[in-house]
């Protein structure tokens, strides 16, 4: 297909292109039960693809006409935006599901983004916080003085909470900020968690973490009696704002915060904290299919990324104190 030479002014639009974004996104949500975090990333970059097409190709572009060449250029015009090539991976991998889902409504023959190369991006391992630095640091959060007006003081039974259940259980941050009160059960130690694509696992409670929720509950329900509010949000934000449930975003700055305020590193975030707890069960001696159960990858090999990570401390373990480890 001739592409256009010039470039619109404004904002075009291509009616068709549209309409089938929107279809698409409502399947994701409706269908696939995809999480907010899916919906808002493959809207976002569905938009600035159909945006693309309108000015390259005209606003009566259909999917039919689009070819892999097409799809190349905009991946070439992200790369001049300077974006990352994790960045340029995760567009194409927007595109390439949307005329998946376009092939198998008839509207294209076959799926042209499947021509298209993924970008190759770098194997690197996260750095994950070793067991006694993850302790030290839980073990530190000690209650502060009512006159301490310290920005990690905030809520800091809430905000052990957090960081309990986060390296205490392993999961993820939306599924952290998603968790209600009657999601523990108390019964059978452990607690039901909605994963990605809205499935549930359980997932072991332990005792630090149990007791950790046990000293939160009374001041949260406190709070929701002062205010006259009512909730089944496990986590509340410390003003109650909105609907009252703490947002993953406030939980990244929380973590930060703690950690740094702890002896951590900077870099730390949710997500360090649920590859430490994978890694760290590992390296006890937990199975493989075990951790992958609790954390809830769909694939095992999502699980061996932390064979290499311990691997890489056996080597770095080895350099430092065979005798014949180096020359």
């Amino acid at each position: 297909m001739k592409l256009r030479s010039e470039e619109a002014k404004g904002t075009p639009e291509a009616p068709e292109i549209l309409r089938l974004v929107t279809e698409y996104i409502a399947v994701l949500t409706a269908e696939r039960a995809a999480s907010d975090h899916t919906v808002r990333a493959y809207r976002r970059e569905l938009n600035s693809f159909a945006e693309f097409l309108a000015r390259r190709c005209g606003t009566a572009v259909t999917p039919a006409q689009i070819e892999h060449p097409i799809i190349r250029q905009y991946l070439g015009l992200l790369y001049e935006k300077d974006l990352s090539k994790a960045s340029v991976a995760r567009a194409l991998a927007a595109v390439r599901s949307w005329f998946a889902w376009l092939a198998r409504r008839g509207h294209v023959d076959q799926n042209p983004a499947r021509l298209v190369a993924t970008p190759k991006l770098p194997k690197h391992l996260p750095r994950v916080p070793g067991i006694e630095q993850v302790n030290q640091a839980l073990e530190g959060l000690v209650r502060p003085h009512a006159e301490d007006q310290r920005p990690e003081a905030a809520w800091p039974q809430r905000d052990r909470v957090i960081l309990e259940l986060l390296y205490g259980c392993g999961i993820r941050n939306a599924e952290l900020v998603g968790l209600n009160l009657e999601d523990i059960q108390w019964g059978n130690e452990c607690l039901l968690v909605r994963g990605k694509g809205r499935k549930e696992r359980y997932v072991p409670l332990g005792d630090a973490a149990a007791a950790a929720i046990r000293e939160y509950l009374p001041q949260r329900q406190h709070r929701l009696n002062a205010a006259q509010r009512s909730s089944n949000a496990l986590l509340l934000n410390a003003r109650l704002r909105g609907a009252g449930r703490l947002t993953t975003r406030s939980v990244g700055r929380i973590v930060k915060r703690l950690a740094v305020a702890n002896g951590m590193a900077a870099d730390v975030h949710p997500h360090t904290l649920r590859h430490a707890f994978g890694t760290h069960m590992l390296e006890e001696g937990a199975d493989l299919r075990a951790i992958q159960e609790i954390l809830g990858h769909a694939r095992l090999s999502t699980t061996q990324r932390y064979t290499h990570l311990t691997s890489g401390q056996i080597a770095a373990v080895y350099d430092r104190t065979h005798p014949r480890a180096k020359s």
